[in-house]
């Protein structure tokens, strides 16, 4: 027993120069197909180039480790234990970044031990899904932010209602003696639909008169929902 729990440690699984670089090549393939992935499901305000660079290099490199390690018992106990007290402190800022950063580990370590058809497999099913379930595209949400003087209040109110119905989501309604602030939540699609009428809504806001401002903001998860 002792001598074959001996030969299990001094296992060193050594790979040919030829698999090595077939696994972190397959390893950056699939790192750039996750890139493209993650480019089109975050396109838009909420896009970070370092973070979908990142993602590229963590697949390369979570491969370069399970090749490394392969069938060493000890390297493998070596690189769990400095993992466990490693503290990753990054902010996501979109609760999908979590699902490509652990996208990028699991493709890095089925490249690592060759399991190429596993990763692939996986990747594309990964994207269908994200595809299927609608999480591929940002939502395309506004802030519609108005602040004017308190007697503004009903006349505003009014014309929401008739540019955008019941649609627009008012988030937020501060007021004071002489001011009132609006925050509405409304969809680009709905932007774009209040363009049959005659004027836009920032110029049919202003000509209610009294008006200190009206902004428009893109939405992203970086704002509070």
């Amino acid at each position: 027993m002792k001598k074959y729990i001996m030969q299990l440690f001094e296992q060193t699984g050594d790979l040919d120069i030829t698999q090595v670089i077939m696994h972190i090549t397959v390893a950056a393939i699939l790192g750039m197909f996750i890139f493209v992935s993650y480019w089109i499901s975050h396109k838009g305000t909420i896009y970070s180039k370092k973070f979908n660079v990142t993602l590229v290099v963590l697949t390369v490199l979570t491969a370069t480790v399970m090749t490394a390690v392969g069938n060493n018992v000890v390297l493998s106990l070596g690189m769990v234990g400095a993992l466990s007290i490693v503290r990753f402190r990054t902010a996501l800022k979109d609760s999908r970044d979590t699902a490509y950063v652990f996208w990028a580990v699991i493709v890095g370590i089925c490249c690592g031990v060759g399991d190429y058809k596993v990763a692939a497999i996986g990747s594309v099913i990964t994207l269908l899904l994200l595809m299927l379930l609608g999480r591929i595209k940002n939502d395309n949400r506004m802030l519609l932010i108005i602040r004017g003087a308190r007697t503004t209040e009903k006349k505003v109110e009014a014309l929401i209602f008739s540019y955008f119905e019941r649609k627009a989501n008012l988030r937020v309604k501060n007021t004071t003696e002489t001011t009132v602030e609006f925050i509405y939540e409304i969809s680009r699609k709905m932007l774009e639909d209040s363009a049959k009428h005659e004027k836009s809504i920032t110029d049919a806001l202003y000509e209610i008169g009294n008006m200190e401002y009206v902004n428009l903001v893109a939405q992203n998860d970086e704002i509070g929902s």
